[in-house]
């Protein structure tokens, strides 16, 4: 490794470090990492501002404001940063309260840009996505009954999982960005003193309405797992832990898929968060060859995937084909492939159901190698028929558990459920 690549690395390690601690010390910190060389300007202003007026009305619109990869696909930023919140305001909400929440929102938007505002050709999205839900206990609470919400209990007990694994949140807040020093911002903005942000005036707080219960970070993007992760079996240069891509054009469907259009609130979406450890020492006690046939399908060739997926381009190359034959592919290989599986739970038209928010390796305090992931459906349900889809149970085929996909290398630790209004809802939505 070259000096230079040692600095970078050792960059990259504290801005991981100081956004998993949190705090105002750690903000500047970041800062003095990310921004560094970069001329303090007078008016305060250190990142591109926001124009809240321009901005979707879906809260989880974010698609048409992430840069693209080299493959044409949205690129997921490089940090994450995830709130769980204890509602601590009055129930119901008074006008105040919502008031004061949607005022402190905005704050973030006028702040700072959506994601990559309109110019999606560059290669950093150097504003700030977030994304505000509420969980079915505080729905209860004000009356509020979604159709297509379930309790996380209720979705554990269908995935046949342990329901004291629901996460204790009454709200999660969800913030994205490819500088971990705006997410330190905001955080600072909405639960902390900061006086400014990105310049501007902080007039307005969260801390009346929420208290935080759980902070959870991950980092995202290629080689972050390797250097992350203590497993040298990582290859350098994989955007996940398991050593293989995601997230190809065929396996994200549209944002319109995943946005309700009836309801008292069209323009909304439900967001299921999961905390998920995987068990990479026995994965990697594996030849190169069955982890590519388990993780996609064992169809697919090293000449058409490559070390990492890298020649996969833009498409997963996972078919109709693969799912039907299924039977006759296990009983070839003895391997059914991961996302052949997930495949077979997509609509009748062959488009996935659930579109991914963010799928970070953890950096917070965590055992082993733990990551985020969370996804957007219009409905809870169709995440459990996705999950459902990867379970060993759900195939009647001759084929070892330990080559069943990546399910049995999968430990959940976590589940969480939230209903997620359009923007203009979002401030403690109430029917007292």
């Amino acid at each position: 490794m070259t000096p230079s690549e040692e600095r970078g690395l050792s960059r990259r390690t504290l801005i991981k470090a100081a956004l998993a601690i949190g705090g105002s010390s750690a903000l500047t910190a970041c800062q003095n990492a990310e921004l560094s060389g970069t001329p303090s300007p007078a008016d305060g202003q250190q990142y591109p501002r926001g124009d809240p007026s321009a901005l979707p009305d879906g809260q989880h619109i974010w698609d048409e404001f992430l840069v693209r990869s080299v493959h044409g696909t949205e690129t997921q930023s490089q940090h994450q940063l995830i709130l769980g919140l204890k509602y601590t305001g009055s129930v119901p909400p008074t006008d105040d309260d919502r008031a004061t929440v949607e005022s402190a929102l905005a704050q973030l938007e006028r702040a700072f840009r959506w994601g990559s505002g309109a110019d999606t050709s560059g290669s950093i999205n150097d504003g700030l996505l977030f994304l505000i839900g509420y969980a079915p206990r505080y729905l209860s609470s004000v009356d509020i009954t979604v159709d297509g919400l379930q309790t996380p209990e209720t979705m554990l007990e269908a995935l046949e999982e342990d329901p004291s694994l629901a996460a204790p949140f009454d709200a999660v807040l969800l913030l994205d960005s490819d500088y971990a020093s705006i997410l330190l911002a905001a955080e600072q903005a909405l639960f902390g003193d900061a006086e400014t942000l990105n310049g501007l005036s902080v007039d307005h707080r969260l801390t009346d309405q929420f208290e935080i219960v759980e902070r959870r970070t991950g980092v995202l993007g290629k080689g972050r797992p390797a250097e992350t992760i203590d497993n040298e079996n990582i290859p350098e240069n994989a955007p996940l832990s398991m050593g293989f891509r995601a997230g190809f054009e065929n396996s994200l469907p549209s944002e319109e898929i995943a946005t309700r259009t009836d309801g008292p609130y069209p323009g909304a979406t439900t967001f299921v968060l999961s905390r998920v450890r995987t068990d990479l020492e026995s994965w990697y006690d594996q030849p190169h060859e069955d982890r590519r046939k388990e993780m996609y399908c064992p169809a697919h060739t090293h000449e058409e995937v490559g070390e990492i997926g890298d020649r996969l381009g833009s498409h997963s190359k996972i078919t109709e084909e693969n799912v039907d034959t299924m039977a006759e592919l296990a009983e070839e290989h003895g391997i059914i492939g991961h996302a052949q599986k997930v495949a077979a739970a997509r609509s009748d038209d062959f488009t996935t159901q659930i579109l991914r928010r963010s799928e970070g390796v953890a950096t917070d305090t965590v055992h082993g190698s733990t990551f985020n992931f969370s996804s957007i459906q219009d409905r809870t349900e169709k995440f459990v028929e996705i999950r459902t889809a990867m379970s060993v149970d759900s195939y009647d085929l001759d084929v070892p558990e330990d080559k069943h996909g990546i399910v049995s290398y999968l430990e959940t630790i976590s589940r969480s459920t939230y209903f997620v209004p359009p923007r203009a809802d979002r401030a403690l939505p109430s029917n007292r």
